[in-house]
């Protein structure tokens, strides 16, 4: 039996000025000539085609009055640059049908294990913009109740197949990748001007901001810019040795991006698509040796020994699978490092660090130092145990502060001007005692409140440390921040609990 060909017809573009975000939305005059709104009833997307590409959308009816034309489609910012049209270009459209890994996704709810053919169904929907947001979450919940190795090694697979990867030749290309969740870690701002300026190649990539206050690619921001694509990226590497970009703009596995657009609202990170997330993005970007940092604490995304062994092995399965030599290494995530939280109050601890100020936080130089030794020791001429001494004769010398101006000049200026939140508000401590606990979850969630990440210079400077004796009423952190209702939330939050734990000074 012939399958009927479905009917499509044409519309010509045109671009509407505004933004809806991820999602693919058109707008449709009630009276256009092509689909009556009565066969969109109970469709919830429509397939819109130009120039070879196919993108699923989302339709909306403009009422008379609204200046759309019977034989216009009104295309959003992201769907007409998906579709790469200009005005008046024809844009076919039809009524939609659902994506083919629907089916997958609904296999996986029912819990089902996905093979590595209809993962990659999944991730070729994801890249092709063929999934609404509704989709996505489905798919990442699903898997957030169970997935095997096996299903996070061909998720990883396929996540870099979809998009492009970089191939630096014989070259030694390493890498370092903190699974996040402890406020103020911001050691990739440091190790990668040190790896640099000793000779390797280090072009690391990261995400920006999933669940925390900031990224590593939100800090580089206030130095530099960081939405590279892939020539500029390569072209600053070959000239530094080095960069510190947002992945999304290099394509690498760009359907990482796509789950992470839906990760952050949901809050969802679990270590099987953290796994797949960070060793796609470093399996695309030509890296032949990583090292990750793995923090474990009580308020850290990894709780306890025995979830930090689960994950380590889960990291060295894919790893040895997708020929990349790791060293995953346990760090201690009991509190958060540095004094920051924020990306403008986190740089201002990574230029104290490289520049030897006498009030640098030694926690963050420290860690740092190890994470950096451990990738010099990649190198032959190093001799085991000597990476940590290299990594401060570097710092010392003044070459790893030079090679950050370097890699920020080579990348070019940062498109904010990124300036501290001029309100302020000290957290103080309810009663004397002595700082027992440091809760890295709440300090994130108040440090976001205030405005962290989006506006860079929004956070929290913490002015007390564990173990440190307080009187009632001593300051705990002082808050950042620029917009006084989500301010005053961040004030309210850190009033109902500062996440200092108190104890008895005995």
């Amino acid at each position: 039996m012939i399958e009927a060909k479905r009917q499509t017809a044409g519309l010509k573009a045109r671009p509407l000025p505004f933004d809806t975000f991820r999602e693919n939305v058109v707008l449709l005059a009630r009276d256009n000539v092509v689909l009556r709104p009565e066969r969109l009833a109970g469709v919830r997307r429509v397939e819109v085609k130009a120039r070879g590409v196919s993108l699923l959308a989302s339709p909306m009816i403009a009422e008379a009055g609204a200046n759309l034309a019977a034989d216009e489609i009104g295309l959003p910012q992201p769907a007409l640059r998906r579709l790469g049209v200009a005005a008046g270009d024809l844009v076919e459209i039809a009524p939609a049908r659902a994506p083919q890994s629907l089916d997958a996704v609904r296999a996986k709810i029912r819990g089902e294990t996905l093979s590595e053919a209809r993962m990659a169904q999944v991730v070729a929907d994801l890249v092709g913009h063929r999934c609404s947001d509704m989709e996505v979450a489905a798919f990442l919940i699903a898997c957030a109740s169970f997935m095997t190795a096996d299903e996070t090694l061909a998720l990883t697979q396929a996540m870099v197949d979809a998009g492009a990867r970089l191939d630096w030749g014989d070259r030694t290309v390493v890498d370092k990748h903190c699974i996040g969740g402890i406020p103020g870690n911001r050691t990739s701002l440091i190790v990668t001007p040190i790896v640099a300026a000793h000779g390797l190649t280090i072009p690391k990539t990261s995400s920006r901001a999933i669940t925390s206050p900031a990224g590593t690619a939100d800090t580089m921001e206030v130095l530099a810019r960081v939405d590279l694509d892939a020539d500029e990226m390569r072209a600053v590497v070959e000239r530094c040795g080095g960069c510190i970009v947002w992945g999304g703009r290099v394509n690498l596995a760009p359907a990482d991006d796509v789950l992470i657009s839906v990760e952050r609202p949901l809050g969802v990170d679990t270590p099987e698509q953290m796994v797949a997330s960070i060793m796609s993005k470093k399996v695309s970007a030509g890296s032949s040796h990583l090292v990750v940092d793995l923090p474990v604490g009580p308020s850290a995304k990894i709780r306890d020994p025995a979830a930090a062994l689960r994950l380590r092995k889960l990291f060295e399965f894919v790893g040895a699978r997708m020929g990349i030599g790791i060293e995953v290494v346990t760090t201690d995530g009991s509190r958060p490092i540095g004094r920051g939280v924020g990306p403008l109050l986190e740089t201002e601890d990574v230029l104290a660090v490289l520049e030897r100020r006498p009030d640098a936080p030694r926690d963050l130089e420290t860690k740092a130092v190890m994470l950096a030794g451990r990738l010099l020791e990649i190198d032959p001429d190093v001799r085991g145990g000597q990476g940590e001494n290299r990594a401060r004769e570097l710092i010392g010398s003044g070459a790893a502060r030079r090679k950050l101006d370097e890699i920020a000049e080579a990348q070019g200026p940062s498109p904010i001007d990124a300036k501290i939140g001029a309100l302020t508000h000290e957290v103080t401590a309810s009663r004397a005692g002595r700082i027992g606990a440091i809760n890295c979850l709440r300090i994130s969630a108040v440090a976001r409140l205030a405005g962290a990440p989006t506006d860079a210079g929004a956070g929290l400077r913490l002015l007390r440390d564990v173990g440190e004796v307080v009187r009632a009423g001593d300051p705990l952190y002082r808050i950042h921040g620029d917009e006084p209702s989500e301010f005053a939330f961040a004030v309210e939050a850190a009033q109902e609990d500062s996440g200092f734990r108190l104890e008895h000074d005995r």
